[in-house]
């Protein structure tokens, strides 16, 4: 299979080699594994974190707490985000909460969590109460886009509900769902990091990184962070991987 690169993947290529390059200059200014550790020295960290033999519940403890309080934030925003983009005065009436959850600052949360749940539940209900909003606000934003016409014109020729729904409404919302899921995905990501962190629950990438730091282990706490980056970003790729059979399908 003929592998063919464009601009764009050398411009990635690009940035890659100069954040590697900056890394190593920062490493060979101070001069200390303590402070920043060499990027080769890194990278062998990380593999050594791969072949452990507890790596994969570690990994696999982290990625089921952020896609259940992903699915659970996606059930709740979108059932959410439909009745308030179709329902004006349950819009206002929802908005405050939707702010006032988006404007908390993540660490009050996790505060808070932490004296009402067990460690394993903290990072699930960050993870929830932080990518609720994104898919609540755009689901919601997707009902409202839908032109009053269509509805109008579907009404008239006397489609049901379930037809206007899966081929009026749904279409429209989805690139506002599949946009809506990616930035959740992002920021709920981080948010269970710092809730495992903080909660240290058996397993989880958090727990690892906490024990690192206290050990002053620079070179661990870095590749625990590289893990994170990766599995986030294949998160990331499926998503839009998805955003474009559905935009896609939308066009057909």
């Amino acid at each position: 299979m003929k592998i063919s690169f464009t601009k764009k993947h050398y411009i990635s290529l690009a940035s890659i080699v100069v954040m590697l390059a900056l890394w190593q200059a920062a490493a060979s200014w101070f001069g200390s594994d303590l402070i920043v550790p060499q990027p080769w020295d890194t990278l062998l960290a990380v593999g050594k974190l791969i072949g452990d033999v507890g790596f994969m519940k570690v990994v696999g403890a982290t990625v089921v707490r952020g896609l259940t309080g992903f699915v659970i934030s996606a059930v709740l925003g979108m059932l959410v985000g439909i009745w308030a983009g179709l329902r004006p005065n349950f819009n206002t009436f929802i908005s405050p909460f939707v702010v006032t959850i988006r404007s908390v600052p993540v660490i009050s949360l996790i505060l808070l969590a932490l004296i009402w749940f067990n460690p394993n539940i903290v990072p699930i209900f960050i993870a929830m109460l932080t990518m609720f909003p994104f898919i609540a606000t755009n689901v919601a934003d997707g009902i409202k886009s839908v032109d009053p016409n269509l509805i109008q014109m579907a009404k008239f020729y006397r489609a049901d509900k379930r037809k206007i729904l899966s081929e009026v409404y749904i279409p429209a919302i989805m690139p506002f769902i599949i946009s809506g899921a990616s930035s959740a995905m992002g920021i709920g990501w981080r948010a269970i990091i710092i809730g495992e962190v903080l909660s240290q629950p058996t397993y989880g990438i958090g727990t690892k990184m906490q024990i690192a730091q206290t050990y002053l282990n620079v070179e661990a706490v870095i590749a625990w962070t590289l893990i994170a980056i990766l599995i986030s970003s294949i998160f990331e790729k499926t998503i839009r991987l998805y955003e474009k059979r559905v935009l896609k399908w939308r066009a057909q």
